[in-house]
């Protein structure tokens, strides 16, 4: 999520609203937030019901080898509210936002 806050600009210029979401709590996202510097774009939380927004997108992990946590997804959802992508990819790895630039600059 930092990598985003650093590449926001090349993110607005596509005409594109960065959103963060996790299973985590409000005060947790806000601990975060405060180590890494915060970042200027939403983070939401999908803690109570927990997870109900990453089960509706089917990334949430109901048992091994982590559960109660969300997949590391990424979902490009255009101005009509259709996904146009979706990226699940391993919790360890992050995506590559050039991918992202490539993927947005064809919907736009």
């Amino acid at each position: 999520m930092p990598s985003y806050e650093k590449e926001l600009s090349r993110f607005e210029a596509l005409n594109t609203q960065v959103l963060g979401i996790s299973v985590d709590s409000i005060p947790s996202h806000e601990a975060w937030q405060k180590s890494i510097g915060g970042i200027s774009y939403p983070l939401c939380s999908d803690f109570y019901p927990h997870g109900e927004v990453a089960k509706n997108y089917g990334v949430f992990r109901e048992g091994d080898p982590i559960p109660g946590i969300a997949e590391r997804a990424l979902f490009i959802i255009d101005k009509e509210g259709k996904i146009q992508f979706i990226d699940v990819h391993p919790i360890e790895s992050q995506p590559d936002n050039e991918e992202i630039f490539q993927i947005l600059a064809t919907l736009n």
